[in-house]
């Protein structure tokens, strides 16, 4: 019995127990084995970004580098930062708790890509990025062991907003008694990384600063020959250069040189480190002041990287290609020439038109004469156009931020203008002649004066339609400053002959001529009405100078203008005198004393009134000033933006203000949707709202957009209306 109910069950379980114990134990040594030899990571999800530490090998040898990188894998729409983030943002940080004796190095940072959001350029990962972080074992860490590496990563996650988020990793990293295999999950792909990651080659770098222009010059053997087109310099400071200003890149027989905006807190004599990216490679360059390298210029033309639209790439673009605007050469010819035909009909434009249309009906009984006249004010127009755009082109070209009605950023312009309007407007007045009207040149000039005075007639017409952007015009004369010179140009004069071709047709068309009124007494009686829109100009031109000199500069303003009128006066009273020597010298003399006195005021040094935090606009609305911060933070808030891109010399911007925006029903909509009124005023030179302008693809006030919480801003007509206001202020609220 104890054979059968003792021994033989002990038996029965040594026989067929012991090899499942066996298996059991083994099983377990091979997972310890496997456990003990790769390491593990546990990834950590947060509300845009999975975290995890990835290591390049399975294991690290002791006294050797290994290297760990912070994995994110980042939510579709959104991105995080590069080591310096560019206009906004925040670079990722990292704070590291290691064992005894292991040291983390700094992060290996891969070329970012350009993200142009609004007026900003900012530098950014989405998708899916390594940091890789080089970590030194100590020779005395124990093969066998396993190191427990912690890093509290933060992060500045952004969209259409921005969020702050953090994270703890951890990695489990076992240690060898020699080198490790590459790890199977990551490890290819760190080194991928690791390799094409900006390099320190054997590079000569140095930069020249000239005013805002800094221009950068690099050679040595791996940038001789490059394709240049995809070259653009990172900066590792976000004060070396201007973000969102385009880059140009030139080649040279033994390397590039590239053409940059200097950022204005940028100051000459220390190094300036970045990343040189060429598409498919990049190198660390350290560029220090001095003379450019020989060789680095003068193979090809220099090539503009635009900006991207927001959200995307950038793109290299050479000359005659397409543009940021998005439409072609001949479309921008186009909407450049029905813009200028809309341009008659702008208020500031009208007052010398007007004094265009009475020259023409004098001419009704001399066709040919009309014609001629016609002909010499198209010229006028044009080549005023003409000159205006080559400005512009030099102006932008030595890295100035300026755009259409740039002249009228200038005190001196506008009290010059100021004195030239209330010149004509004394002339209209019957104060002096020029000849026999302003189209006149003098006396002297009988034959020809119609045809000189004409010309000017037609420059003058372009100098008071500055302040003037009308529709189709904008996006024009925007895209024109992403081109060729040749192409800017070309779209200008399409401009100068919208403006010119109603007068100069009515001149050349018999039957529209012949509809002009007969030339009799009425005309004097039109001249002198004429000339009150031109005093008008003249003061609306007093107040735009006290905007931007100071209230101190207008009586000194006042002092010219009394001047110049005393000189109109003895002017007059000499073409009227048999003996008029004495008459005309004190003309001189006045507008001697005109000129000192207004150059004078445009230099004085009172400085304009500060502006105050909020203004209060016509209807009660409340305008802050605008900035790019503001409108990130309003939006983050979830509210409705509405930015007001003005001056107070563009005419149209002034007549929206006190039309579309000072009715009761938009501050009802202001009030009823939350939206923030901001207003970004240009009366006064400012990069920052130039390059919020061309960004938009604008060059020229006005421009009223209009954002909601999420996605790109509403972009209103030049001219407004009450409902265009309400209806894009419900629709960002619903949005």
């Amino acid at each position: 019995m104890e054979t059968r109910n003792g021994i033989l069950p002990g038996m029965i379980q040594t026989v067929f127990c012991a090899p499942a114990r066996v298996l059991a134990t083994a099983l377990a040594v091979v997972c310890l084995a496997f456990a003990s030899g790769a390491a593990r990571a546990a990834p950590v999800k947060t509300d845009h970004l999975v975290v995890d530490l990835a290591p390049q090998t399975r294991a690290a040898a002791p006294g050797s580098t290994v290297y760990v990188a912070l994995h994110q894998k980042i939510t579709d729409g959104w991105h995080t930062y590069w080591r310096n983030p560019g206009d906004a943002g925040q670079a990722t940080k990292i704070a590291w708790t290691l064992p005894a004796g292991w040291k983390a190095g700094e992060i290996v940072w891969p070329t970012p890509r350009r993200y142009a959001t609004g007026p900003l350029m900012n530098y950014v990962y989405s998708d899916e990025v390594y940091l890789p972080v080089p970590i030194e074992v100590p020779a005395d860490a124990r093969p066998g062991q396993t190191a427990t590496l912690k890093a509290h990563a933060d992060f500045l996650v952004c969209s259409d907003i921005c969020i702050p988020e953090s994270a703890d990793v951890s990695l489990e990293l076992p240690v060898s008694a020699g080198p490790a295999a590459l790890d199977p999950s990551f490890g290819q792909v760190i080194s991928k990384v690791l390799a094409a990651a900006p390099k320190a080659e054997d590079l000569t770098a140095a930069y020249r600063l000239d005013g805002t222009t800094l221009k950068l010059a690099v050679t040595g053997p791996v940038v001789k020959g490059v394709d240049v087109a995809h070259a653009y310099f990172f900066p590792y400071e976000g004060s070396v250069i201007d973000h969102a200003s385009p880059q140009m890149a030139e080649r040279g027989p033994g390397g590039l040189t590239m053409t940059l905006v200097a950022s204005p807190s940028f100051k000459a004599g220390g190094p300036a480190l970045g990343v040189l990216s060429l598409g498919d490679a990049a190198y660390v360059v350290e560029a220090r002041p001095g003379p450019l390298p020989a060789g680095a210029s003068g193979t090809t033309p220099p090539v503009k990287v635009i900006p991207a639209p927001a959200g995307a790439k950038t793109a290299a673009e050479g000359p005659g290609a397409g543009g940021a605007a998005g439409m072609g050469l001949l479309a921008a010819i186009g909407f450049a020439f029905l813009g200028g035909l809309i341009l008659n009909l702008m208020p500031c434009v009208f007052p010398v038109l007007s004094i265009k249309a009475a020259a023409l009906v004098r001419h009704v009984e001399h066709p040919g004469k009309a014609r001629a006249e016609g002909l010499a004010f198209l010229a006028g127009v044009v080549v005023t156009f003409l000159v205006l755009a080559g400005l512009l082109i030099a102006a932008r070209a030595g890295g100035e931020a300026v755009g259409w009605g740039f002249q009228l950023q200038s005190p001196a312009v506008v009290a010059a203008l100021c004195l030239l309007m209330l010149l004509v407007a004394l002339n209209l007045s019957g104060v002096f002649e020029v000849g026999t009207s302003i189209q006149g040149a003098g006396s002297g000039l009988a034959q020809h004066g119609g045809i000189v005075g004409a010309f000017f007639t037609g420059a003058l017409a372009v100098v008071v339609a500055a302040p003037c952007t009308a529709p189709f015009m904008a996006g024009a004369i925007g895209y024109a400053f992403t081109l060729p010179a040749a192409a800017t140009l070309a779209i200008f004069a399409a401009l100068g002959l919208g403006l010119a071709a109603p007068f100069t047709l009515i001149a050349f068309i018999p039957g529209l001529f012949g509809r002009l009124p007969k030339p009799g007494g009425w005309m004097e009686g039109l001249r002198k009405v004429l000339a009150f829109p031109m005093y008008g100009t003249a003061a609306w031109l007093a107040w735009v100078f006290t905007l931007q000199a100071g209230a101190a500069a207008l009586p000194l303003l006042f002092a010219a203008a009394l001047a110049i009128a005393f000189a109109a006066w003895a002017w007059g009273v000499a073409q009227r005198a048999d003996k008029p020597a004495f008459s005309r010298v004190v003309a001189v003399l006045g507008l001697a004393a005109a000129v000192c006195l207004a150059v004078a005021g445009a230099k004085t040094t009172a400085a304009p009134a500060a502006a105050s935090a909020v203004q209060t606009v016509r209807g009660g609305l409340a305008a802050e000033p605008w900035s790019p911060e503001k409108i990130a933070m309003l939006r983050a808030e979830g509210r409705p933006v509405f930015v007001d891109f003005t001056a107070a010399w563009c005419v149209t911007c002034q007549v929206n203000e006190r039309t579309a925006l000072a009715g009761k029903r938009v501050a009802d909509a202001f009030a009823r949707t939350g939206a923030v009124y901001l207003k970004a005023d240009w009366t006064n030179r400012d990069a920052a709202i130039a390059k919020a302008l061309s960004d938009q693809g604008r060059s020229g006030v006005p421009l009223y957009l209009v954002y909601g919480p999420a996605g790109e801003p509403a972009v209103l007509p030049q001219l407004l209306t009450e409902g265009m206001v309400v209806a894009a202020l419900d629709k960002a609220k619903g949005g």
